[in-house]
């Protein structure tokens, strides 16, 4: 099959080069048009009850979303800031599209105590469409920027989610001008030589173009998260040049053997192609869990994502093969060993070490990162605020305002209950007592809505409580709680009911990809264990760092008590993804050591001996790629990027350089055994491909 792929790209090299040229102008013209579509509605989930909540008021209340200025800076009562002020409420009130804007002068509550700071609140009318929503934003927003004081900041609301896009589309440029360089200098290093670093970056820049493509297609059918194009772009970004990277160092060594270029990217394609495909459907199949969750965002992330994948997987057997037989005639053949010398001697050490020691490195590796691990069972996830923003943001700036100059717990937003016609007094009497200050506004039809502000945060543990308070007095009452904590709960509770589902859907796919892959049944077992013990790590790192606020000051943030709720189901799907990448790489090798040789053991040390490097490599050139874009200041992306940089440089280290050869020389021979007719299944119906200068008949049939 690969073959066949790979002289199908090699015949025609230059229609395939064009194909994906017009693929990139595609990717960087067309899909670039998603930034203009980012969503920051991660936590709704169709069917709950605060989803059902919220589209009910969108139906039913004429005032629709609110956004916030705050003037700060200057004494509020001097007169000329007070006709400004004025003069800039009357100009709001005229906006198309704007239903109220209360005169801060006469609203109790919209100045602070000091005198140094006011608040601006507009809402908008219900049931404006997307470009009406935008328009009227932008010209209510400018004229409050107008006003003359030294502090004046508009957010929230819609206003918010649109700061974030433009930040996240801000981080992706940022990152991508910081990690490409970078990249190119450790590709330089490792290949020695300007054309053979270049082709990973045009795999990569494939890749990149691919996820934008990607999600301005699936922005078509669903909302895609302002966290979607920082996390797939890295992703396809690291992926691409993983893939480019192992495919050339094979193509280095195949061109040690033959000075037919084509034939050796036929045997590349052969061997390496094989890791390739088998690493990106198990990549795209990690990622599948995320679909069995009924969010809009984790499903749109989990199916963009996995569309990278694979794109930068058909980019490494078709685009990469194309290049290679244009241009790998010039790129010189891997250095042969001297007489004596064994390839990559330090990995080889390390491998025999650690199979000789294996009780002993066992002991020791897994009580480490089980105590990394210590920190993710008190992990909490909240929807976050305007906290999660860089300082010198607009949001942000505005959230510190308000803190500076208002008493806590200003401008958070309430807990909403819609008390539906049918309601009894009584039951919304119950519910107003939940919380001092309630208010009540009627709706057409005969329904209300009741406001509650919890203290605390808007999805601290005393707004949940509240919502988890207010369903149990309701009884049957037709009630319904939306709002940001409320959907938080929500989220909590299907990720809490779905989860298992997911890890069983990811784990049974992962199980027989591997079992095509290696004909056993232990080795996927153990791959899944040892994997599992260096997400742990690294997602208790993240824990440790961004909940708890150690370091966190390192990192240009701070701990906010609670990790960003899309953080830990990507950190886990990617991550287990990646992981399951360098597994393959190692994997393959041993494979191939052992159908040569058949000796067990030894296959062990050779395999890592000879991708000991490239695993190294690859680890350390996705570690460069999420580092950049831990650069925007953006907590959640942080979050995702010292989880994921955490995850890959511990899988490639300790896991696969210490925990798998000790494993595998702890399982001996029965490390590739498989029930009889599992064996003969897997004779039958795997991926087979032939290796240069190995029988068929020579394969070890297994244990």
């Amino acid at each position: 099959m690969l073959t066949a792929l790979a002289r199908t790209a090699t015949r025609r090299p230059l229609t395939v080069m064009l194909l994906w040229g017009l693929f990139l102008l595609l990717g960087f013209g067309l899909g670039t048009g998603v930034f203009a579509r980012l969503s920051d509605n991660v936590p709704e989930v169709p069917g709950t009850e605060s989803e059902s909540a919220a589209r009910y008021l969108e139906e039913m209340d004429p005032a629709g979303s609110s956004v916030t200025g705050v003037v700060a800076g200057t004494p509020v009562a001097d007169a000329g800031l007070r006709a400004e002020v004025e003069r800039a409420v009357a100009d709001v009130r005229e906006v198309a599209g704007v239903a109220a804007v209360p005169d801060p002068y006469a609203t109790p509550g919209m100045i602070a105590e000091d005198g140094h700071a006011l608040i601006v609140p507009v809402t908008l009318e219900g049931g404006l469409d997307d470009d009406a929503e935008e328009r009227t934003l932008d010209a209510a927003a400018e004229r409050i920027r107008e006003i003359d004081a030294p502090d004046v900041h508009v957010s929230g609301g819609p206003l918010l989610g649109l700061q974030m896009g433009e930040r996240a589309q801000q981080d992706v440029k940022n990152a991508e001008l910081i990690s490409l360089p970078v990249v190119l200098a450790l590709l330089l290093v490792v290949f020695g030589g300007l054309r053979s670093a270049l082709l990973p970056l045009v795999v990569a820049v494939s890749g990149i173009a691919g996820a934008f493509l990607a999600l301005f297609l699936f922005s078509e059918v669903t909302d895609i998260s302002v966290y979607a194009i920082q996390v797939t772009t890295m992703l396809g970004l690291g992926l691409a040049v993983d893939y480019a990277l192992l495919m050339l160092v094979r193509f280095r060594e195949e061109r040690r053997t033959t000075e037919d270029v084509v034939e050796a990217v036929h045997r590349t394609v052969a061997a390496a192609g094989r890791t390739v495909l088998f690493s990106g459907l198990t990549v795209a199949v990690s990622l599948t869990g995320l679909l069995v969750f009924p969010s809009v965002f984790l499903r749109s992330m989990g199916l963009a994502v996995a569309a990278v994948v694979v794109i930068d997987m058909l980019a490494a057997l078709t685009l990469l093969p194309a290049l290679l037989v244009r241009f790998g005639g010039r790129i010189p053949p891997a250095k042969t060993p001297r007489n004596g010398e064994e390839e990559g001697r330090f990995f080889a050490r390390v491998a025999r070490f650690a199979a000789r020691r294996k009780v002993a490195v066992l002991a020791v590796t897994v009580p480490v990162l089980l105590v990394l691990a210590l920190p993710v069972p008190g992990m909490r996830i909240a929807v976050g605020d305007a906290r999660q923003l860089p300082a010198d943001s607009e949001a942000r700036q505005l959230q510190d305002t308000v803190a500076a100059h208002f008493p806590p717990g200003t401008g958070v937003s309430p807990v909403v209950v819609v008390a539906r016609p049918g309601t009894d007094d009584a039951t919304a009497d119950r519910i107003r007592a939940l919380g001092p200050g309630a208010t009540t506004r009627e709706l057409p039809g005969g329904g209300a809505v009741i406001e509650i502000r919890p203290p605390g945060e808007a999805d601290g543990a005393e707004a949940t409580a509240l919502v988890e308070r207010v369903r149990e007095v309701r009884g049957d009452a037709p009630v319904e709680v939306t709002g940001t904590a409320a959907r938080l709960v929500d989220f909590r509770e299907m990720l809490a009911e779905r989860a298992p589902w997911a890890a069983l859907t990811v784990l049974a796919g992962i199980v027989v990809l591997l079992f095509a892959f290696t004909g056993s049944v232990l080795l996927p077992l153990r791959t899944v264990v040892t994997t599992l013990l260096s997400l742990a790590a690294a997602l208790g790192m993240v824990v440790w760092v961004f909940q708890d606020g150690h370091l966190a000051g390192l990192l240009g943030a701070e701990g906010l008590g609670a990790l960003s709720l899309t953080a830990p189901p990507l950190i886990v799907a990617i991550a287990f993804g990646l992981a399951m990448d360098y597994e393959l790489f190692i994997l393959a090798r041993m494979r191939e050591a052992r159908m040569r040789s058949g000796d067990d053991q030894e296959a062990v040390v050779t395999g890592l001996s000879r991708s000991g490097r490239v695993v190294t490599c690859a680890a350390l050139l996705l570690a460069v790629v999420f580092a950049a874009f831990m650069t925007g200041g953006f907590s959640p992306i942080l979050q995702i990027g010292l989880g994921l940089t955490l995850a890959v440089l511990i899988d490639a280290t300790v896991v696969r350089m210490l925990l798998v050869p000790a494993t595998m020389a702890l399982l001996g021979r029965h490390a590739w055994w498989a029930p009889r007719p599992l064996r003969r299944a897997h004779e039958r119906f795997g991926v087979r491909e032939e290796q240069p200068g190995l029988p068929r008949e020579k394969v070890p049939s297994g244990v």
